[in-house]
């Protein structure tokens, strides 16, 4: 198939791009050679169906694994999460591009931050067309995904090497589910290939469910090191390094970390391992080097 992968240089992208071509599909991305000459789509120019239609001429199919943790001038959440990906869903729709990945996040539909509410309004666009008959949609729900070249991956590595584990309280309680990137991307392998027909939203997550500071103890036991002390923040504190995070472009840490961060992000993996074929591989240092 030619499929047309929006965020292709990302975290998530890469690997799909990766998975893709080693199952033999033709992979494009929004930067392109065209007559000898680099072009590029910005999310933020593409808000209209007719802005999308000359990138699917040829495509049969589109993953978008774009998204981003902060609302910038440059790159608002609106557009990038939801005006954009509309309109790229209504040319699909237009022009018979039927097969229509999209990676959107564990617990959109229970969190009031900007991030879920921009991912949940495209997931309702997008179901809204499934429902037409006018795509095959499938949508994933990852909980936080962790593998090579992930800025969160890269974090937890670097805390998990501290002897003095000192987070935001909601780290030591509220439970999360990481899920390897490898899996994700080879469910979307999948979901391209044997499991093409499947349609619907499925929860990506991981074998177990613990919290934030038990995965990072667990990164730092398969160092070989002995388990860190444990000091949880007061929240005052916490809020204060999250807006402080706000103000480096470049920190996985954040207001909007910390607001997803304080729920429980867990599912079961059941139609997740159903549609990979396998188990989920409990994410760790062997899953990012690999």
């Amino acid at each position: 198939m030619n499929v047309l992968i929006c965020g292709e240089r990302g975290f998530i992208g890469r690997h799909v791009t990766a998975a893709l071509r080693a199952q033999g599909h033709q992979v494009r991305g929004l930067r392109q050679t065209v007559n000898g000459q680099p072009q590029a789509l910005d999310f933020g120019d593409a808000t209209t169906p007719a802005r999308w239609r000359p990138w699917l001429d040829g495509v049969d199919a589109v993953v978008n694994a774009v998204g981003v943790l902060r609302d910038t001038t440059r790159r608002p959440l609106s557009v990038v999460h939801a005006r954009a990906p509309v309109a790229l869903f209504q040319a699909c729709a237009e022009l018979g591009v039927r097969r229509l990945i999209q990676v959107s996040a564990l617990g959109v539909d229970a969190s009031p931050t900007a991030y879920a509410s921009t991912k949940l309004a495209a997931e309702t666009a997008l179901n809204q067309l499934a429902a037409q008959g006018q795509l095959d949609a499938a949508i994933l729900r990852p909980s936080v995904v962790f593998g090579a070249g992930g800025a969160a991956s890269e974090m937890f590595r670097t805390l998990a090497r501290l002897p003095v584990l000192s987070m935001p309280a909601p780290a030591f309680t509220a439970k999360i589910q990481p899920v390897a990137v490898q899996d994700v991307a080879e469910l979307i392998a999948a979901l391209l290939g044997p499991q093409r027909d499947w349609c619907g939203t499925v929860a990506c997550v991981g074998p177990q469910a613990l919290t934030t500071a038990e995965f990072i103890a667990r990164l730092r036991q398969e160092m070989g090191k002995s388990a860190p002390l444990r000091l949880p923040l007061p929240q005052l504190v916490g809020q204060a390094m999250a807006r402080v995070g706000d103000l480096v472009p470049a920190s996985p840490w954040c207001s909007e970390t910390l607001s997803l961060l304080s729920q429980d992000n867990t599912a079961d993996a059941t139609v997740f391992a159903q549609l990979l074929g396998h188990a989920p591989r409990m994410p760790g240092l062997a899953t990012v080097s690999s």
